[in-house]
């Protein structure tokens, strides 16, 4: 199920603690997101849950998982109270179906540019796989947007202040997700640099040149 949203998804990704969580939202992102799988920001779901807790009422939250069982991605997301889960790396589509039916939203990176269309066909949202550079994220955009599909697609990866308009913009993405393009430090957002993102997200969004199919989120 797609999440009800009047606008841009931005989905500030990477939330180790309470005050970044708090600020994401409170500058408008529309989703936070918590990494549960190994890494520099890595957090516990006890963790995730009390920040979860002291959200404000609607706020939305995303676990992200990397090779983990079906069974325990539906295990953490349902007991912190996360609002949907990210889906990274190989998963097969009876672990996305057995997620889906137990997770309100389903969010899926492909793992690769000529994986993504079948991958989006498996989820509520479609995010392009990982790079740190814009050129790749340019290039799996050109392809994405030359075939005809119904997933709304997320940009991530590479995304940055300067970077963000373009993208949303030109491209008919419906959402853009960003980490180390808002951090001083793995896990450590900066508030000025989230804010400046945030603002030229929507304002690109609502400037955009580009069409976006109507009744993806009915």
């Amino acid at each position: 199920m797609r999440f009800e949203l009047d606008g841009l998804l931005i989905k500030v990704s990477g939330i180790t603690n309470e005050q970044d969580a708090l600020l994401a939202i409170g500058l408008g992102a529309s989703v936070v997101g918590f990494e549960f799988s190994s890494g520099v920001r890595q957090v516990t779901p006890q963790l995730a849950m009390e920040i979860v807790h002291r959200l404000p009422v609607g706020a939305l939250t995303v676990g992200v998982f990397r090779g983990d069982t079906p069974k325990h991605v539906v295990e953490i997301a349902n007991s912190v109270g996360l609002s949907g889960v990210q889906l990274d790396g190989p998963v097969s589509p009876g672990a996305v179906g057995y997620i889906s039916e137990r997770v309100r939203t389903v969010m899926r990176m492909a793992p690769s540019v000529q994986s993504a269309l079948s991958a989006a066909e498996e989820c509520d949202y479609l995010l392009l796989p990982e790079t740190d550079t814009r050129q790749e994220l340019v290039e799996s955009l050109d392809f994405i947007s030359s075939y005809e599909h119904f997933t709304p697609l997320i940009a991530s990866g590479g995304l940055n202040v300067d970077n963000v308009v373009d993208v949303v913009q030109n491209y008919p993405v419906w959402g853009v997700d960003v980490r180390s393009g808002v951090e001083n430090a793995p896990g450590e957002m900066d508030p000025a640099i989230m804010a400046d993102f945030i603002y030229n997200a929507k304002w690109a969004f609502e400037n955009s040149y580009v069409d976006r199919r109507q009744g993806f989120f009915e």
